[in-house]
């Protein structure tokens, strides 16, 4: 992992060059393509000096770049005299190996770097343990790489001799906290599981989006939540959820979760999915997107791209373009809504168009509902208080005796549970009964 503990006792950040390959059928939408990792380097506390990008039909097995794009890179780690290499790739142990004993420097990839900003930013247990996970899984392909100080024993190449009985056992220890981590986590996950299935008298909208694309001051916006607000990737590691009440009656519980990124590292996904279970349990997902950036297109991309992973491809989603008071030229955000038809216009920072979201909210809340009939008796009041709040009544008829009463209505599905819970017949329009 990236060390800038030296630095800062010395006053100052780690020293970074950045090195990045563009392959064919890369598309960047700035001029910049380290511009990410640039980014991502600097969340993480390093100091970009310098960057070296190569074009190629395909990566080098050995080095990732050429041999002779490795000489120039040493030459430049030698004149800005830089602490470390980032990569704006996943590289193989091997290839990171190589590179260090060429530049007599660290090499870290764009793996290790999200790592790393992932372990500054937890806060909560369970973000602490997601993150350990995450870090002993990447790590433990490469725990030879971390034993090459054992090269001066005698034995032959890498580890042979006094450090390979040292490192099998390593693997070992890594291995049984990897069992142990994703035990407590499967706990999590299924108390998770269970809290937000059991949030049955609310909807619920959950935000999503690119990392940095203003989710948690569109949540403080609409619920004064407090939720910390950063200029910075990954700004949100932990979900909070807090009561979105709405102008026009009613309310939603409204989740903010963890940013994604461009290729967002697998293990990440995997880790946090207690975290994301606001996300799959949602009634509805919004979209957020940064619409003043060059890079909005690729970054939904990315974000739909990740929803996928998470099998919430076909989940109900409204886009939410953000940032409007921060777009350059109108003209883009014009190509951005003929792009994405149905989405929403805002500046959560400045409270533009709130009520315009409001309103799609709701709306795309009730396309979640069903319209049925739902019969009871008259004296439930349970039952009759509940659809008084939750569902839209139209019309409602008496048998002879007043005994009991049958109310036309619009509700949301998960409704459904707490209604035959408590003995109501539900029958919906398209002639499905629940009983």
């Amino acid at each position: 992992m990236i060390d800038t503990s030296r630095n800062e006792r010395l006053g100052s950040k780690e020293r970074a060059i950045l090195a990045g390959v563009i392959l064919p059928g890369a598309v960047y939408n700035t001029d910049d393509p380290l511009d990410e990792i640039r980014g991502l380097a600097k969340t993480a506390g390093l100091e970009t000096v310098g960057t070296l990008l190569q074009k190629r039909q395909q990566v080098d097995v050995a080095t990732y770049i050429g041999s002779g794009k490795v000489e120039e890179l040493r030459e430049l780690v030698k004149a800005y005299e830089a602490d470390v290499v980032v990569f704006d790739a996943d590289l193989g142990p091997a290839q990171t190996r190589n590179l260090e004993k060429v530049l007599e420097v660290k090499v870290v990839d764009r793996t290790e770097v999200i790592l790393d900003i992932f372990a500054v930013h937890a806060r909560t247990h369970e973000a602490h343990l997601q993150v350990e996970l995450a870090q002993l899984e990447y790590a433990m392909p490469r725990l030879k790489r971390m034993w090459t100080h054992l090269s001066r024993y005698k034995g032959g190449i890498g580890v042979r001799g006094p450090g390979e009985k040292q490192l099998e056992e390593d693997k070992r220890l890594v291995v049984h906290r990897i069992q142990e981590l994703k035990a407590k986590l499967g706990k999590i996950q299924a108390r998770k599981e269970r809290e937000v299935a059991g949030r049955g008298d609310f909807p619920t909208v959950s935000l999503v989006g690119y990392t940095n694309a203003g989710k948690s001051t569109l949540m403080n916006a609409l619920t004064d939540a407090g939720v910390l607000v950063e200029d910075k990737l990954f700004a949100t590691l932990d979900t909070r959820t807090r009561k979105w009440r709405f102008r026009g009656g009613g309310a939603a519980l409204l989740s903010d979760t963890v940013g994604f990124i461009r290729d967002l590292p697998h293990s990440l996904v995997a880790s946090f999915k207690a975290t994301l279970e606001e996300a799959r349990q949602a009634d509805l997902l919004l979209h957020v997107v940064d619409s003043s950036s060059p890079d909005a297109e690729m970054q939904v991309q990315a974000v739909t791209a990740v929803l996928e992973e998470l099998g919430l491809k076909d989940h109900p989603t409204l886009l939410v373009l953000n940032k409007a008071d921060k777009v350059p030229d109108r003209s883009f955000l014009d190509v951005l809504r003929a792009h994405h038809t149905g989405s929403v216009t805002i500046s959560a920072a400045t409270r533009d168009g709130l009520d315009a979201l409001e309103n799609a909210v709701r709306l795309a809340l009730l396309e979640s509902a069903l319209d049925a009939e739902v019969e009871t008796s008259v004296a439930d009041g349970r039952v009759l208080s509940y659809l008084a709040q939750y569902a839209q009544i139209y019309d409602r008829t008496y048998d002879e005796d007043r005994d009991r009463v049958v109310l036309q209505c619009r509700l949301p599905r998960r409704c459904l549970d707490f209604l035959l819970e408590h003995g109501a017949e539900v029958r919906e329009k398209q002639h499905r009964v629940y009983a």
